[in-house]
């Protein structure tokens, strides 16, 4: 039996896509892949996440974009949509296909769910690591207070990782610090299904 390969889109039909779409799509390699429709939780995340680094933030002329910006990564064109990306500059926008694409973001936010994670904290990454402009990458969990942050320390990336709600993340580039307990604000935790095994 055999299966029904998949659509190859050029790059102007991708384009095409997007401008007609009210969707939003990724591409890459030939394939497209729908970034909309999000669970509650990430929903909540994102909510949370956008204005508490507003709260902290917009006095100082920073801006916090969600998930619709489009962001430019030149190891993998054309662009990507990033949950929220920060930056404290002036914006750079570069039309790519018609539609305004942001090149300098400063933080990377993505909000993990188990469809995506492998390939947010593998594929993507390392693309993001393109962008010359961005200093943290921060993975949020939505099944667990967990963050993963990365930051960008001359040659190589290092990172930490936060898991209690009363843990602050410290995000130096933008000099500002997110509590984990505002970030995970009305956000719900599915219960363990089977207990943890006892440690010997």
């Amino acid at each position: 039996m055999s299966t029904q390969p998949k659509r190859r889109y050029s790059l102007e039909e991708y384009f095409e896509l997007e401008r007609t779409s009210e969707e939003r799509w990724e591409y890459f390699d030939g394939e497209v892949f729908c970034m909309s429709g999000v669970s509650r939780n990430h929903g909540e995340l994102e909510t949370n996440l956008i204005t508490a680094l507003n709260n902290d933030l917009r006095p100082r002329g920073c801006r916090v974009y969600p998930a619709d910006i489009r962001v430019k990564v030149p190891a993998a064109p054309p662009y990507r949509y990033p949950d929220l990306s920060v930056l404290c500059d002036e914006p750079i926008f570069e039309k790519i296909g018609g539609v305004d694409t942001l090149t300098n973001p400063v933080v990377i936010v993505e909000i993990l769910s188990p469809s995506t994670e492998a390939y947010d904290r593998g594929d993507k990454f390392t693309w993001y690591k393109s962008i010359s402009s961005l200093r943290e990458y921060v993975l949020v969990a939505q099944h667990r207070p967990h963050v993963t942050h990365y930051v960008r320390q001359a040659d190589e990336w290092k990172y930490e990782e936060l898991n209690e709600l009363g843990s602050e993340l410290a995000l130096p580039s933008i000099d500002c610090v997110l509590a984990l307990s505002e970030a995970y604000r009305n956000v719900t935790f599915e219960p363990l299904t089977s207990p943890p095994l006892e440690q010997r």
